[in-house]
């Protein structure tokens, strides 16, 4: 019950902002800085904004910070497993954007990492010299088409998103998300929902904890923490389809490169 009203969330939300941004005709991927992509429902966004970072002082960041605490190779082996299941949605949209060879590589690291690494705790494949790649999603596969990013929004929990990425994330819902498929959709003897949900909690703890202190600094010293935020999630979002390397000059810990997904 709690699955379905959210994707009728995200999908209502995504289409009223897609229909919203749909007569503007200027949000293309061959235009899409991050200047032009609009804030249509800013004061709705905001309120969004204001009740995520609620959420995230009394959930996420105590969380994190405890997170934080556990030893090292733990926290990697967990980002390693989080990366290696990360490839049940990469693979299928280097397929269909066409880049087989990168579909490949992807499919051996994950095979090699899944058995020899344990779950993909261990990144064996790396350490065979099979080199791990930039992650793919179905929102960058429709923006390799020419699908425009439509209006910027925050969903509830979820965070930054445009009306492009928030529809294509619903296809993980939909069969496009092997994981998802065979927790949630089929439910089998080996893996259940609740292994699902909780892997998707795990990554926005570790998302969290690796961006600790990017988030605080970024809070301390913006004049406007809701523009810093869409204004770096829109650069990040703008180089991972042109599958730049480039990272924004704000970040510390790490890249936001988990922060979309989930």
């Amino acid at each position: 019950m709690i699955k379905k009203i959210v994707i009728i969330l995200i999908t209502t939300l995504a289409l009223i902002a897609n229909s919203h941004s749909a007569s503007d005709g200027d949000l293309i991927l061959k235009k899409n800085e991050p200047s032009e992509i609009k804030d249509c429902f800013e004061k709705v966004n905001r309120a969004t904004f204001a009740f995520n970072q609620a959420l995230d002082g009394v959930i996420f960041k105590p969380v994190a910070s405890v997170y934080k605490k556990i030893p090292s190779p733990i926290r990697s082996g967990v980002s390693n497993s989080l990366d290696n299941l990360s490839n049940l949605v990469t693979i299928p949209n280097n397929i269909l954007q066409g880049d087989f060879l990168l579909a490949g590589i992807n499919s051996g690291r994950f095979l090699i990492n899944t058995t020899v690494g344990v779950l993909g705790i261990f990144d064996v494949a790396n350490a065979l010299g099979i080199t791990e790649y930039e992650k793919e999603d179905y929102g960058q596969s429709l923006a390799k088409i020419g699908v425009g990013p439509g209006c910027y929004v925050v969903l509830p929990v979820l965070g930054p998103s445009t009306a492009r990425d928030t529809v294509a994330s619903v296809t993980n819902f939909v069969g496009g998300d092997a994981w998802y498929n065979v927790t949630v959709r089929n439910d089998t003897h080996y893996f259940r929902d609740v292994d699902y949900y909780s892997s998707k909690v795990t990554s926005g703890v570790d998302f969290r904890a690796k961006n600790y202190n990017s988030i605080e600094n970024l809070k301390e010293n913006s004049i406007d923490f809701y523009a810093s935020v869409k204004s770096l999630y829109l650069q990040d979002r703008q180089q991972k389809i042109a599958n730049s390397k480039k990272i924004t000059s704000t970040q510390d810990d790490s890249d936001w490169e988990e922060i979309e997904n989930k």
